[in-house]
């Protein structure tokens, strides 16, 4: 089992910034993102975290979170990690949650009523479920050049997407993925899982004091 999981979600793009529903598309940083993925990497390389040497990173391949871990200074030793793309929003992608709630959909909060022609909540929760469960596999997890990545007792670092980290986290606790609409994130903010007496907790969540 891991040691912690280190989660971040990328830094601002324009969809982000203005709310729109940014799945499988891959829009790229904005400046400020890429300043914000700069000052998380410059938190981290002090100490406590001492630019986490010895840790396992994992990335989505889509270019805001790959940018935001190579920023970071994360890049030369990051695996792409499928499982790690963000909830695919099916007709969705692209409009904000008024938007939908305005014209196709009142009252439509994602979390209950889902998308149409995307994932479900139960598959995004599927896929963080098979992550997690490799990475609490003491043999280590699958890497793309067929070594193996052993977590046993080391840092994670996760660079991802909103939902899907969120979701990861109301699963990481043993919760129904529906939970996962209680942990608000922010672009560029860093959050720890670990554990307390044995059993998975939250160390802290969406910290951007990096940001501040």
């Amino acid at each position: 089992m891991p040691a912690r999981i280190v989660l971040v979600r990328h830094g601002e793009t324009a969809w982000s910034a203005t709310g729109r529903h940014t799945g499988r598309t891959d829009v790229p940083l904005t400046e400020e993102g890429r300043a914000m993925a700069r000052a998380l990497g410059t938190r981290l390389a002090r100490a406590p975290w001492n630019g986490l040497k010895d840790a396992v990173v994992l990335t989505s391949p889509l270019s805001r979170a790959r940018e935001t871990c190579e920023l970071a200074g994360f890049g030369d030793r990051a695996a792409d990690c499928d499982a790690l793309l963000e909830w695919d929003y099916g007709r969705y992608e692209g409009r904000t949650g008024l938007d939908i709630r305005d014209t196709d959909h009142p009252g439509w909060l994602i979390w209950r009523d889902g998308v149409p022609g995307g994932e479900k909540l139960g598959e995004v929760s599927a896929r963080v479920d098979g992550l997690l469960a490799e990475l609490n596999d003491t043999h280590g997890v699958p890497h793309p050049d067929t070594t193996t990545m052993h977590c046993a007792d080391r840092d994670v670092v996760l660079f991802a997407h909103g939902h899907l980290l969120r979701i990861l986290t109301a699963r990481w606790l043993g919760l129904a993925p529906e939970y996962a609409q209680r942990f608000k994130l922010g672009t560029a903010a860093l959050s720890v899982l670990s554990w307390e007496y044995g059993l998975p907790a939250v160390e802290f969540w969406n910290d951007h004091s990096h940001l501040d």
